[in-house]
């Protein structure tokens, strides 16, 4: 049976201060409101918070931490860099790859993605990987021609074993930012297209035990509606996972 997981990516914010104080809230809240059984959360903060932060988590818990990014090596001399192999030694469980800032900014292609994903497997981690097209390429009616090729070019050479370790995270980027909003019924079938390609790749069962999390600008007010789908199997929160209440309220959705 497949998870329903809430990831809370923190990107480039907070201070340490302010890190350590939204952790304590919302371990707090979870502890003492009535949540889901099977909904399991995961925190992305900056890399600099990650042992402090990890080090709050109850082991065995119901949050576990995860990491915003990692290097393709194991080690070397990549001044800046973080490795897999480190971010498994300071209790990290789950590494977010391929988000569409990183893939924008960073100009990260489908050829690094999957050394990055084949390193964090190979560290025992737990890959996020995100697929999603632009606005131009919705309004070009070829969103399903692009999601199939990033997930054939990016996760599709896996093994079976290695596909069972991926989450995979959907992001509408044309709904983040620019005005325009994606509606349940969008996001359900999107998520039912990728557990159809998944099917097709591997097979019927692998689709079924896969997890696909929503990441278009899911917050306290569409979330419940967002979870009610079928094939969305929870949300890779951005900025509403900087306010506890909100991202809480996003847990209890479930």
């Amino acid at each position: 049976m497949r998870k329903n997981i809430v990831a809370g990516n923190w990107k480039m914010n907070m201070t340490y201060q302010d890190g350590l104080a939204l952790v304590s809230e919302i371990t707090n809240m979870v502890a003492d409101e009535t949540l889901a059984a099977n909904v399991e959360v995961v925190l992305a903060p900056p890399a600099p918070f990650l042992h402090s932060i990890g080090k709050l988590l109850v082991a065995g818990g119901p949050i576990h931490l995860g990491a915003q990014n990692c290097h393709q090596k194991e080690s070397g001399a990549y001044t800046g860099e973080v490795s897999a192999k480190q971010l498994h030694s300071v209790g990290v469980e789950y590494v977010i790859l391929g988000h569409s800032e990183r893939r924008q900014y960073f100009r990260e292609d489908d050829e690094l993605l999957s050394q990055k994903l084949k390193a964090v497997l190979a560290a025992g981690l737990k890959p996020i990987f995100c697929i999603g097209e632009s606005l131009e390429t919705r309004e070009a009616d070829e969103t399903f021609e692009y999601l199939a090729a990033q997930l054939q070019n990016g996760l599709f050479h896996l093994s079976n074993e290695e596909f069972a370790q991926v989450v995979v995270a959907y992001e509408p980027i044309w709904a983040i930012g620019t005005g325009k909003t994606a509606t349940s019924q969008q996001a359900q079938e999107v998520h039912a297209f990728i557990r159809e390609q998944i099917a097709r790749a591997y097979d019927a069962e692998a689709a079924l035990n896969t997890t696909i999390l929503y990441g278009g600008s899911a917050n306290a007010q569409n979330a419940r509606e967002l979870f009610s789908q079928p094939d969305v199997d929870g949300g890779l929160i951005g900025g509403a996972s900087l306010k506890s209440r909100d991202f809480t309220e996003i847990i209890k959705s479930f």
